[in-house]
């Protein structure tokens, strides 16, 4: 049976109901399988969105584009890209930030999701890629930003490496609905990267990040073959074993004949 796309309304009466699963993903490839995987979320780069084959490889995936806010710029400039996004069938927008370009956009009736906790285009004020929230002050700091994030109009928040009984108790408490990455159960949703879950990170693998597959061995595999089939070539061309006849068009003898007369003359 397929599956329905899950409207805001959707999304809002399973708050609090049952967990959500939300990948990153990058591709039209990964899209599809998690289309077919069953995944709930998907984060996505504003460019997949606008392949006219995206909605035909993901049609029930709750879908929503973002980039950072100054890869966008002003209040103006995300309204003018949110409609865009809607326009191409997204489901919401992600967008990090400030609450009065949030506003903005809810204002004009758009799904907005904020970010709380580590932000990475804003780490600089929390100390870089670390935990936030771990102080019962720091931990207030984040609920106010729920709070405003409330006032502006978002519909949700991804909230980000903060620590799990911190989520749990300000999802209880907020009416937004929560993404978590490595903020524990006690939200909506729980948020992954594609690339983590498929191990194609060679660099450092976040904490809360698990590997399901070992792609990376898999293109390392796939590289070693790529250059030894490369190789073969080379070597096929240089030995004069390439191109053989069955690679070839052949001419009739007769109009051949023609051609080399011909051609001699001229």
């Amino acid at each position: 049976m397929a599956r329905t796309r899950p409207t805001i309304h959707d999304l809002r009466a399973m708050k609090g109901k049952r967990q959500l699963t939300m990948l990153r993903v990058m591709t039209l490839d990964e899209a599809e399988a998690a289309e077919r995987a069953g995944v709930d979320i998907v984060s996505i780069p504003p460019d997949l969105l606008l392949n006219p084959q995206y909605r035909d490889a993901a049609p029930s995936l709750f879908s929503m584009p973002g980039e950072n806010f100054y890869e966008i710029g002003t209040a103006d400039d995300f309204v003018r890209w949110a409609f865009r996004m809607y326009k191409a069938g997204a489901d919401a927008v992600y967008c990090s930030a400030s609450y009065a370009t949030v506003k903005r956009m809810a204002d004009e009736a758009i799904p907005v999701i904020g970010h709380v906790g580590l932000i990475p285009s804003r780490a600089t004020w929390t100390g870089g890629f670390r935990a936030v929230g771990k102080t019962a002050g720091t931990a207030l700091e984040i609920f106010d930003a729920i709070r405003k994030y409330e006032a502006a109009g978002a519909f949700g928040a991804e909230i980000e490496v903060v620590p799990a009984e911190v989520a749990e108790a300000i999802s209880k408490r907020t009416s937004l609905f929560l993404l978590s990455m490595g903020a524990g159960a006690g939200c909506d949703a729980q948020y992954l990267f594609a690339e983590d879950v498929l191990g194609q990170n060679r660099g450092h693998m976040p904490r809360h990040s698990k590997v399901y597959r070992n792609f990376a061995a898999e293109y390392d595999r796939l590289q070693a073959e790529r250059i030894a089939a490369f190789s073969e070539f080379v070597a096929d061309v240089n030995g004069k074993t390439f191109p053989e006849d069955r690679h070839v068009v052949r001419m009739d003898p007769a109009e051949l004949q023609k051609f080399l007369r011909e051609i001699d003359r001229l």
